[in-house]
């Protein structure tokens, strides 16, 4: 049994520049679990068609019940083939990446407006380990509807720097921002709670 996953977005840039930005989209904020990226392959075809195999190492940790079944160099890394056909005259770019998860990624210029550049995504989830296979396949589904999030707003950023605008906070320095705005608040309020007491003492 396989589980299948598909979904759509709708990137408001032209297929041009997501083209430029799927190759610059590491590093990133939202993508720090992405270690190394290497070119195997690269080649134009007789029809200028760009086609690419890379090899990607991401830092993924396994779940605790899981481990014990992988090698241990396994156990917090993965290693994922991502390969890609550019085609400039169909003006499409489709990706393939394969590990326990089978992802295709089709980016093509919306029919409704030549600006905007539609994006359809399909995940296929297998497991071959005997007494496993359902629970590696509901883990690795789980994980990879998680990832789109990431994938999206890690895209949304490296467009936003290649079009000259200022990237929308990343959570991290949202959360930090917050942090220090509500420390910095209990701490004006603990200082007129002591002026408060002091002043009573005086009373």
């Amino acid at each position: 049994m396989v589980k299948y996953f598909s979904g759509a977005d709708l990137l408001k840039t032209t297929w041009d520049q997501v083209c430029i930005a799927f190759w610059q989209r590491y590093p990133n904020p939202y993508s720090n679990h992405v270690l190394t990226e290497d070119i195997i392959f690269r080649e134009v075809t007789p029809t200028n068609c760009l086609i690419s195999r890379r090899l990607l190492t991401k830092f993924s940790r396994a779940p605790a019940w899981m481990e014990r079944y992988l090698p241990k160099h396994m156990s917090s890394s993965a290693y994922i083939i991502e390969d890609s056909i550019v085609d400039p005259q169909k003006r499409t770019m489709t990706t393939m990446t394969w590990n326990i998860t089978h992802a295709r990624l089709m980016y093509r210029t919306n029919p409704d407006n030549s600006n905007w550049t539609e994006l359809k995504r399909e995940a296929w989830i297998s497991s071959r380990v005997f007494g496993l296979s359902r629970a590696i396949q509901e883990f690795g589904l789980a994980r990879f509807k998680t990832r789109v999030t990431k994938t999206m707003k890690g895209f949304e950023y490296v467009l936003a720097k290649m079009q000259g605008e200022t990237p929308t906070k990343t959570l991290a320095e949202t959360a930090t921002e917050r942090a220090r705005e509500t420390a910095l608040a209990a701490k004006e309020k603990a200082k007129d709670l002591a002026s408060q007491a002091q002043k009573k003492q005086y009373v």
